[in-house]
């Protein structure tokens, strides 16, 4: 089966191009939920997380998610660690949920497809862009947050042109295109 890989900065509009491949027939994985129910169940992650950050890592059964964030924050080498530990979970997950699959072709949305290396797995990546000002206006009215959050966001992730330049596919989401046609385009060469 087909894998593709789509991806995108916050509030570029991957997740809305991943809502209308699925309406199309693409089976689409998300990974940052994935991640989030391997981290909450997978006996595991948990004990290898838990290793990690002690005790406070988890808060009645559940990650501790802005402890772990705190704590990674200012400190890549423990961020490393945990994706470390994270990325080849969420990757096994991924092949296991595709062998289940019967769509003409699955897809993998991840923020992080390239830093997690998750692109090697895939037959095709897609990076979907959009201006810094409509993803900063896009995210600020979906999580009810500030823009200097946002650039803070915005900041640490890769930037449009590095993703740009490793994906196979580019979709423009900047709200002057139509996007529907670009992605009925890209679903036409995918299902070939």
């Amino acid at each position: 089966m087909k894998k593709i890989g789509i991806t995108g900065g916050i509030g570029s509009g991957k997740s809305t191009v991943c809502r209308v491949f699925a309406m199309l027939g693409a089976a689409v994985y998300d990974s940052d939920r994935e991640a989030r129910r391997l981290m909450n169940r997978d006996p595991q992650l948990i004990m290898r997380i838990s290793s990690l950050f002690g005790p406070e890592a988890y808060r009645d059964g559940e990650l501790n998610r802005s402890y772990v964030a705190a704590a990674v924050f200012n400190d890549p080498a423990l961020l490393a660690q945990l994706n470390g530990i994270v990325h080849p979970a969420v990757a096994a997950d991924f092949q296991q949920w595709s062998l289940q699959q019967h769509a003409p072709y699955v897809i993998e949305e991840s923020a992080i497809l390239f830093e997690a290396g998750a692109d090697r797995q895939m037959d095709a990546t897609v990076a979907v862009v959009a201006p810094e000002e409509v993803r900063i206006r896009r995210t600020c009215l979906r999580d009810g947050t500030d823009e200097t959050a946002v650039r803070a966001r915005i900041a640490r992730q890769m930037g449009d042109e590095e993703r740009v330049s490793r994906a196979d596919h580019v979709l423009i989401a900047d709200e002057s295109r139509l996007l529907i046609p670009q992605i009925i385009e890209l679903h036409n060469l995918f299902i070939r």
